[in-house]
């Protein structure tokens, strides 16, 4: 396979392409690579660039010398597959390493477009682009370091560059986990020891600490990336037992009622009440809370769980039971709250949810999980009915989560509804196709 690479400052990849794996797949005849500096495709005095049509600064590169450079190229070495490299493009991951792995392993030809100044003309890649490639939300000065990323994450997928596929095989995110923390000699460093099982020639509880380790590692920092692959049951339970219980507490009382919004307590639903419960139960929380201080309401509710927990419900409808298996029913936050910290034997980490932004209090977003999980303690959700939660609820959590918004100005969910939305971002998998 010959890579051919056509960038304005070509010396960037001189020592890069000698060293290490990238170096010994040369040495090998895996690959070949064709440096080809794009100022030598210019007339002398000829610029390779040109001021960009319309008003702003920045300068693109020619489409005529592009063109030059790749028909001389595909000349030698024959038809390319063309990759060009941009923060608009496709964002680089091991999904799509492995994909164009695959794709361009029989290439005997591949072309690579780094960019500089303020990057192509949309032209040349309308035309040639097979692939546009993105390394992250962020901009660099050019393309270089992109393609040079490109180049050691595809070179190690091919046969023969890595010695043992082994490595290959257990690199993070090979599959849905990151890798392990791996420890050499001395045992003892800066006062620290490595772990004793991994010492131990055990090598069943050494595979059963590695995926303790990599799982943890991987809900805490990579959550996002764990949540996009299809898992079997056994790892379902796995990942539900490695990251943090979770809570929902739906408040009746310190919220916000009337257009004057005003503290107050409201009636509760059924249908909240089994929306709600089936949320819960689909996503995996421990358990739902109703709370309500009036005696009224809180025999409607044990009326209508006990309805569904034995008896002619529990028969009418097993997957409604099951639901509510785990809802209770509390007359405070405080008495909720208690609760839960003796079920836990730790203070629950407390996380509110409103519609609107609150001065004072800790943001998070739903890419967040991990500086929440982070705290080791169980995580509780209050949703507010009503207008929702009141000032003074909001005020004594530890955080408070964004506002669930559309692509339009309306933004008055049902409670139910905002539940549902807040569980399945915050706990959610979301199965990428293969």
């Amino acid at each position: 396979m010959n890579i051919s690479i056509l960038s304005v400052f070509p010396e960037l990849y001189h020592s890069f392409l000698q060293t290490s794996l990238v170096g010994k797949a040369q040495e090998q005849k895996i690959v070949s690579f064709d440096l080809a500096p794009l100022f030598s495709y210019a007339l002398p005095k000829e610029r390779i660039d040109a001021p960009t049509f319309g008003h702003g600064a920045g300068m693109l590169l020619r489409p005529e010398i592009i063109q030059k450079a790749i028909e001389d190229k595909e000349a030698q070495h024959g038809p390319a597959f063309k990759i060009f490299f941009s923060p608009h493009g496709k964002k680089l991951n091991q999904y799509l390493l492995q994909e164009l792995a695959q794709k361009i392993s029989e290439q005997k030809h591949i072309m690579l477009l780094p960019a500089r100044y303020e990057g192509m003309d949309a032209r040349v890649e309308q035309v040639y682009a097979d692939e546009i490639l993105s390394i992250g939300d962020y901009v660099l000065m050019g393309g270089d370091l992109p393609a040079m990323v490109f180049i050691e994450g595809l070179l190690r997928l091919l046969p023969g560059v890595i010695g043992k596929t082994e490595s290959v095989q257990n690199d993070s995110f090979s599959n849905y986990l990151v890798d392990f923390p791996h420890y050499t000699e001395p045992v003892v460093w800066n006062n620290i020891t490595v772990p004793d099982v991994i010492r131990s020639g055990n090598h069943g509880a050494v595979d059963a600490w590695r995926k303790e380790q990599a799982l943890h590692r991987t809900v805490l920092y990579h959550f996002d990336w764990l949540r996009t692959h299809k898992l079997d049951v056994e790892e379902r339970v796995q990942v539900l037992q490695t990251i943090p219980a979770h809570y929902v507490l739906l408040l009746h009382s310190q919220v916000l009622i009337g257009e004057g919004r005003v503290e107050g307590t409201t009636s509760v639903t059924s249908i909240d009440i089994h929306d709600i419960s089936r949320s819960s139960a689909t996503y995996g929380i421990k358990q739902f809370f109703i709370v309500t201080p009036l005696e009224d309401q809180q025999k409607i509710v044990k009326t209508l769980l006990d309805f569904w927990q034995t008896g002619v419900g529990l028969d009418y409808n097993k997957n409604r039971a099951m639901a509510v298996e785990a809802t209770h029913l509390r007359a405070s936050l405080e008495e909720a709250l208690a609760a839960i910290e003796l079920k836990e034997g730790k203070k629950p980490l407390v996380i509110a949810t409103s519609a609107r932004t609150i001065p004072g209090v800790s943001m998070l977003d739903y890419t967040d999980q991990g500086i929440a999980w982070a705290h080791q303690r169980p995580v509780v959700l209050v949703f507010g009915t009503g207008k929702g939660l009141a000032p003074s609820v909001i005020q004594r959590c530890d955080y408070l989560l964004g506002p669930i918004n559309g692509l339009t100005r309306f933004n008055h969910l049902s409670v139910r509804s905002a539940v549902a939305v807040i569980l399945d971002r915050w706990l959610s998998l979301n199965e990428k196709r293969a």
